[in-house]
Parts: structure tokens; sequence; C-alpha cells
């Protein structure tokens, strides 16, 4: 895939650029937040999201395999979008969203849900290699480690899948980021950081090979594509490694 230039710092220095100072949301503050949304998730958020949901399904669609992990599926309303050909697996950490999510599925007729489980996108259950692709709509800003769920899809997709996040991350400055910021300080209410940086998901090398698109038509929300390679064999102390790698497009990155 060819890169996408956005307005993050790169972080392809020496090292990774830090992320934003955040005050941690712990699993408890998230199903407290996410119980008080529940019965009006679609109504206050399903608007306002509707235009990255639908474009991060839409890339799944494109994609090829059929086994697919959408991660924090909520109230399911990305659910009747997937094509027939796609098997879908929804997770969520709350138990009230995911009631709404089975009810969709029954009174839609629903035949491309496989299972909606309650599990933490952290530390799943599943086994390596299970899915063909891993989505996560508006789940990166709410979990308390997000390097630790980025790894974690890594390792529950199988090497030569895509791994896509669609999510709100931090403007690289003026009036939007200023809120960003003073908005964080309501994040365990809110159950997500308005402050979330993409340097705080994806380290330098993985952000160097991203493919980020901003979701129209105010950008307010971004989708990243990354496709999970193979984990490369350790190299012997001594022995030295290429410079530059291509990219899936063939564009040489880092």
């Amino acid at each position: 895939m060819s890169d996408i230039l956005h307005d993050y710092p790169s972080g392809r220095g020496e090292a990774p650029v830090p992320p934003p100072s955040r005050s941690a949301l712990d699993t408890e503050a998230v199903k407290l937040a996410y119980r008080r949304w529940a019965n009006v998730y679609d109504v206050a958020f399903g608007g306002v999201s509707r235009f990255g949901r639908l474009r991060a399904v839409e890339a799944v669609n494109g994609l090829p395999g059929s086994d697919v992990l959408e991660v924090g599926v909520g109230t399911g309303l990305a659910l009747p979008h997937y094509n027939a050909s796609k098997v879908i697996t929804g997770i969520d950490l709350s138990s009230d969203m995911l009631a709404k999510a089975r009810e969709r599925v029954q009174r839609q007729g629903l035949r491309t849900v496989k299972d909606l489980l309650e599990m933490d996108a952290e530390d799943t259950q599943f086994a390596d290699n299970s899915f063909d692709i891993a989505v996560a709509m508006f789940v990166a800003s709410v979990v308390p480690h997000p390097r630790k769920l980025l790894r974690e899809l890594k390792r529950v997709v199988r090497p030569g899948g895509y791994i896509l996040f669609v999510n709100h991350f931090l403007a690289s400055g003026g009036v939007r980021s200023m809120v960003e910021h003073g908005m964080a300080r309501a994040s365990r209410s809110l159950g997500w950081h308005p402050d979330f940086a993409m340097e705080s998901l994806l380290p330098p090398a993985d952000l160097a090979r991203a493919y980020i698109q901003p979701v129209p038509p105010l950008g307010l929300f971004t989708l990243v594509t990354l496709e999970n390679l193979p984990e490369e064999p350790a190299q012997p102390q001594g022995v030295g490694v290429s410079a530059k790698a291509p990219s899936p497009s063939g564009v040489l990155v880092g």
C-alpha cells in the first residue's frame, strides 16, 4: 500500500514520538461509561460516527478473506453493512452494549454474524491466526494500553491479513487541538480520550507503512489500514540489516 502524508509527526527518528500524557481509563471506568451510554448510544453517536463506520466496513468488504473480528462492536451499528461473504465475530467489553447488538442481529436477521462475545480487546481468548481481518472501530482511544491492543490484534490476525482502525486522533495543532486537550479532563466520564495521538497506538515502523485516510466530510475520524506482516526472525549479533525495505506497494519506506 502506498503511504498518504498526514498531519502527524512521523516518529521515524532515533526514538518514537512520545504519546501525550493521558489519565488511564481502567476496565471498570470503561464499563461504567458505556453502561450509561448503551440506551442512547445510537442516537447520541450513531450519526457523528456513521461516516467512519461505513468507510471502515467498505474497506473490510474490499479486502480478501472471510473471517472478520470487529473489536468494539458496541450496539452493532456496523453489522448490517458487511458483505454476505464475510463472517463476523464481534467483541466488546460492555455487556450492556452487546445486549443491544444481539437484539439488532435478531431483529434484522443478520446471517453474517457468527458470535458476539464479551471480551477484553487487549487480552482476547482467541487462538493465534484466527482471523483474516480485524477492524477496531472507535476503540483505540478507549483501551488502557493501545500498543497492547495492537500486539493482540497482530497475534489473532494471520500473517498477510489486515488490521484496521477507525478512530478520532489528536489534531496536530490549532483550535481543534486545544479543544481536545481541554476535553481530556472528562475522559473518564466520556469513556474515551479526546487527546489521543496516533503515536500512542502505532510504533514508528508501523506508522511509516500504514495506509492513512481522513474520513470525510470533516476529517474528524481517520481510517488506518495495516497489513499484518509476518514476524521477522531475530538477526544474529554482528549481522547487518538492509537499510530500507519495500512497502506492499513497492515504495521504499523507512
